[in-house]
């Protein structure tokens, strides 16, 4: 049981050290943005995440809503 756990701690370990080689590495090193807004390659497809869209759907439609019809 205790080499189990001290297998899983060393391995965790690594995991952790391997991730992180270039936060470590680099001089002011960052883990880079995972948020599909902050992607440079997604923005310049078009495409943005789904909260954005549809905050933006949203307004869209706010606006072409005419109170008075109602």
């Amino acid at each position: 049981m205790l080499k189990t756990v001290l297998l899983v701690i060393v391995m965790v370990a690594a995991a952790l050290l391997l991730l992180s080689v270039r936060v470590i590495l680099k001089k002011n090193g960052r883990f880079s943005h995972q948020h599909i807004s902050q992607s440079r390659a997604m923005r310049e497809r078009g495409i943005s995440c789904a909260s954005s869209q549809d905050w933006s759907d949203r307004q869209k439609a706010e606006r072409k809503l005419d109170v008075k019809q109602l």
